[in-house]
Order: structure tokens, then C-alpha cells, then sequence
């Protein structure tokens, strides 16, 4: 990530910050950036923001790449932009619009206190009438491209998104999305009746359109045997990788995902949405990589 210039948008969602400390830690040894959700809408700080401010003024106040980013709601009020901005002076502010509504208003005050700011819109909740009131700014439009479904439901391959290739053309100065697993928030999933392997891949023949695979386990009736399902789901990607014209790029994870297959071992569900994730990671950083 830090080679490609893509910084993630982290939206700390537990009481304990050790985990974020950790990935703090693993993105200043590789260079990298990082957004910093300091007011999250979801998880066990939404009460209190404190604790995630203090972190950024105190623990982190040399670390000029780690930003701290607000979310905007329809419930946001523009002093609270304001107050967020004075409470980090000098550092460079995300502003995360999602459902916000004051797009003009918002873009008068941030121009008249001379705010350092960009803005990252989220697409469903921002059209063109809205983002037009920041063209003046950097701004970065974040689309989500995972079509949320029960595992049996998915196709065996459709459209992801077109994004990567066409944000220059929408007037964007970067792109985003929520991976392979949506912007829905859950703590927890539920039984897995059928497994899913979800892995993206860019098309050079069709505009560079990326489209998603969905390896789906034959038997899809109960919840048990999730190590069962897996297998027959990576036998599918395997297969698929393997084949000639493929355009699966051969990542570190599917690398990994092979091994899996080879050795017969499942690592859980968890560690699969894992794999997936940096699967779709390493694409796009191969694709703006070949690209330079």
C-alpha cells in the first residue's frame, strides 16, 4: 500500500487502541499513510471521542502521516468541523461526507478560515450537485463495489467497479472502496451455509474494468463443515488460476490460497476475508505500479 501512495481509512471501532497501535506501528515502518477516524459512527467509541483525539495530539503529534479524519452525518453541525480543525492545527484534515448536507455553506467556512483540508465522498450519499462546492480542494470519491448477498446468491463472476480507471474523468483526484466486504458494519457474521472466496481482477480488454469471482462451495443446505466447504471453493479458485488466460493476477495471496489448497488446511473463515482483501489490495497497487 505504501509503495502504490494508497492510505487507508481506519474507523477504530474497539475501546482498546493496542490493535491500532499496532497498525500504526507496521505503517510508519513501511512509509506509509493513514486516516484516522476520530468521531466513528460505529463500535464502542461513538459516545466519547476523546481518547481517540488525544491520541493524535498527544501520542502521535511527530507523526505527520498519520491525519486525523471526521465523518460527516446529516446530523453534523459545521462548528464541530470547525472545532475539529482548531483541536489539530497544522495537521492536514480528512472530511468524510456521508450524508452530510451543508455542501455550500461547509465550502464558504472552510474558505474563509482558510481550513487545510480534503474531502472524501462517499458516492451513494454525494452527487455531483454536492462534490461541486469542494472542486477548488483535493477530493477523492469512495465507492463501494461488493454487492451484498447470501453466499449461495453470488454469481460466479460480475462487475466490481470501474473506478480505478475513470476517477480522472469524474474530476477526482483519487478513488476508494470498502475491499470485497461492503460498508456494512458487523461485529460478527452468522453461519456460513455455503463459503464464499471472493477475488478481484482487472480486465485490459474491456477498459480495465475490474470484476469479481465468487468461489462457492457446492454444498450450500446446513451450516456445518465450513473446513469442507472451503475445500471445495478453493478447489475452485485453483482451478482457475491455473487456467490459461486467467485473469486472476498471481498475488502473495493467492499464493497463500494455493498453499491452503495444496496442504488441505483451513485457516478459518476470517483469515479467507483476509486473504481476499489483500488479494484485492495487490491488485490495484500492481495495476497504478505498471501503470507509472
Amino acid at each position: 500500500m505504501a509503495e502504490a501512495g494508497f492510505v487507508p481509512i481506519v474507523e477504530p471501532v474497539k475501546e482498546s487502541l493496542s490493535g491500532l497501535m499496532r497498525s500504526i506501528d507496521a505503517i510508519n515502518a513501511a512509509g506509509g499513510e493513514m486516516i484516522l477516524i476520530v468521531n466513528p459512527t460505529n463500535g464502542e467509541h461513538t459516545s466519547n471521542f476523546d481518547a481517540l483525539n488525544n491520541l493524535v495530539v498527544v501520542e502521535l503529534k511527530d507523526h505527520a502521516n498519520i491525519s486525523p479524519g471526521m465523518l460527516l452525518s446529516q446530523n453534523t453541525a459545521i462548528a464541530e468541523v470547525s472545532a475539529l480543525c482548531a483541536l489539530h492545527p497544522g495537521r492536514l484534515v480528512t472530511l468524510i461526507h456521508s450524508g452530510f448536507s451543508g455542501a455550500k455553506a461547509l465550502s464558504e467556512h472552510l474558505t474563509a478560515t482558510g481550513a487545510n483540508v480534503r474531502h472524501v465522498f462517499i458516492d451513494e450519499q454525494c452527487g455531483l450537485s454536492y462534490t461541486k462546492h469542494f472542486k477548488n480542494a483535493k477530493r477523492i470519491l469512495v465507492r463501494n463495489g461488493f454487492q451484498r448477498r447470501a453466499n449461495r446468491e453470488h454469481p460466479v463472476i460480475e462487475k466490481f467497479s470501474e473506478l480505478h480507471a475513470t476517477f480522472e474523468e469524474l474530476g477526482m483526484d483519487g478513488f476508494g472502496d470498502f475491499l470485497i466486504v461492503g460498508d456494512e458494519f458487523s461485529v460478527s457474521g452468522g453461519p456460513a451455509y455455503a463459503v464464499a472466496i471472493h477475488l478481484t481482477c482487472i480486465d485490459p480488454e474491456h477498459d480495465d474494468v475490474m470484476l469479481m469471482h465468487h468461489f462457492k462451495s457446492i454444498r450450500y443446505d446446513t451450516p456445518t463443515d465450513p473446513a469442507g466447504k472451503f475445500a471445495e471453493a478453493v478447489q475452485k479458485l485453483v482451478d482457475e488460476v491455473n487456467r490459461p488466460g486467467t485473469l486472476i493476477l498471481r498475488t502473495n495471496a493467492v499464493e497463500e490460497f494455493c498453499g491452503l489448497h495444496a496442504s488441505g488446511h483451513f485457516p478459518g473463515l476470517g483469515y479467507v476475508k483476509k486473504l481476499s482483501m489483500n488479494h484485492h489490495i495487490e491488485t490495484l497497487a500492481a495495476y497504478f505500479m505498471n501503470a507509472e
